[in-house]
C-alpha cells in the first residue's frame, strides 16, 4: 500500500464541502476518496480534510497545483498525509525484565 496518493489539504475554508473539494481538486486527476473533517458535536468543519487520489503521479501533481492555491481568501496547505502514529510500545516487555537470580 502506498501512503503518496492520500493528501493531507488544510486551512480549508469553513464553509467548504466534500462535494467542492471534490470538484476542485478533479483538475489534478481522478480521486477515489475525499472527506472534510467536522467537529462531532457541532457538525462545524474543523478547516481540514483529507484528498486520495487514484495514482501517487496524481497525487504529486495536486500538491504542486494546490498548495499555497488561494480559496476564498485562504492559502490552502496540501502534502502528503502521514499515517495515523500509534503510541510508541516503550513499557514492551515491562515487568519481565531484571535479574532471576
Amino acid at each position: 500500500m502506498s501512503n503518496g496518493k492520500k493528501l493531507y489539504v488544510g486551512n480549508l475554508p469553513y464553509t467548504l464541502t466534500s462535494d467542492q473539494l471534490r470538484e476542485l481538486f478533479a483538475e489534478a486527476g481522478s480521486i477515489t476518496d475525499v472527506v472534510v473533517i467536522s467537529d462531532r458535536a457541532t457538525g462545524r468543519s474543523k478547516g481540514f480534510g483529507f484528498v486520495e487520489f487514484a495514482s501517487d503521479a496524481e497525487a504529486a501533481k495536486a500538491v504542486e497545483m494546490f498548495n499555497g492555491k488561494d480559496v476564498q481568501g485562504r492559502p490552502l496547505v496540501v502534502n502528503v498525509a502521514r499515517p495515523k502514529e500509534e503510541n510508541p510500545r516503550s513499557n514492551y516487555g515491562s515487568g519481565s525484565g531484571g535479574s532471576m537470580w
